[in-house]
């Protein structure tokens, strides 16, 4: 049986290369003959189609709803695995994580779009994307960060409490480091999911193609650049070279990611 299951792990993680693969070369293929200079100009106008106004914008929206979500996430995620002590309560939460971790972003969208376009009157802006981004990945920091703090070594908390530390010093001194590499890694799933959501952006911040200059301005991100030329179809080429900056870009991410988790782990 154990032969078995590793022949169907190998055949799966072949295919599933191999599919990525497909997808990547054929993006690389027809998008990188279509990359030039008018792609990077600073301002975009009809002709150029700029993706600069969108990717300034990407890093705007990845700062802002990490930094609504971080805070949140966290904290939550230290109540529920060292102060909450009703078990129904804790299983509550994780089972409205699980569901909230299900829902399709277009939902999230039209939630966002009447509560926080409409109700809170913010218009089609940056705050409400980014509101509505903080919903959509809140679960996944939640879930990822208890899990991470689950698998430190009780004896280590133990040992920092009979030194004399207190409960809050232990946590944040013994318990978070050690948890740091589990926490960093669904802070970073958490911002690929930003880069490459567009439905429900389309709906809450809109599709201005020019740099927010507040958070109430309201703009779009390289996913929804790239959605927003390729339905147009006046601009397909310029939406596959969109398609290899967003590859590239994630790539970034996932690099400096990496390098920095490396780092504070160290």
């Amino acid at each position: 049986m154990t032969k078995a299951y590793k022949f169907f792990v190998w055949i799966f993680t072949i295919l599933a290369y191999t599919f990525a693969g497909i997808i990547i070369i054929y993006i690389l293929f027809e998008g990188i003959p279509n990359i030039s200079p008018s792609l990077f100009e600073w301002k975009y106008t009809s002709t150029n189609v700029s993706v600069m106004p969108a990717l300034i914008s990407t890093l705007f929206t990845i700062i802002l709803t990490l930094l609504i979500t971080l805070p949140i996430g966290i904290f939550t995620a230290i109540y529920l695995s060292n102060y909450a002590k009703n078990k129904i309560f804790i299983k509550a939460i994780r089972f409205a994580t699980e569901i909230l971790s299900s829902i399709p972003s277009i939902v999230y969208g039209l939630f966002g779009y009447l509560f926080f376009v409409k109700t809170l009157s913010l218009n089609y802006s940056l705050i409400a994307g980014c509101l509505t981004l903080a919903i959509m990945i809140l679960p996944t920091i939640i879930r990822t960060t208890e899990e991470a703090i689950l698998t430190v070594n009780p004896l280590q908390a133990h040992a920092s409490l009979a030194l004399g530390a207190t409960k809050i010093q232990t946590i944040f001194k013994v318990v978070i480091p050690e948890a740091m590499d589990g926490i960093l890694g669904g802070i970073f799933l958490s911002t690929g999911r930003i880069v490459g959501e567009s439905a429900a952006l389309i709906y809450t911040m809109g599709s201005q193609p020019s740099i927010p200059k507040t958070i109430g301005n309201s703009a779009r991100t390289l996913a929804v650049h790239m959605f927003m030329l390729s339905s147009e179809g006046f601009h397909v080429n310029e939406a596959y070279a969109t398609a290899v900056l967003l590859l590239v870009f994630v790539i970034l991410i996932n690099w400096i990611s990496s390098k920095i988790t490396k780092s504070l782990v160290k």
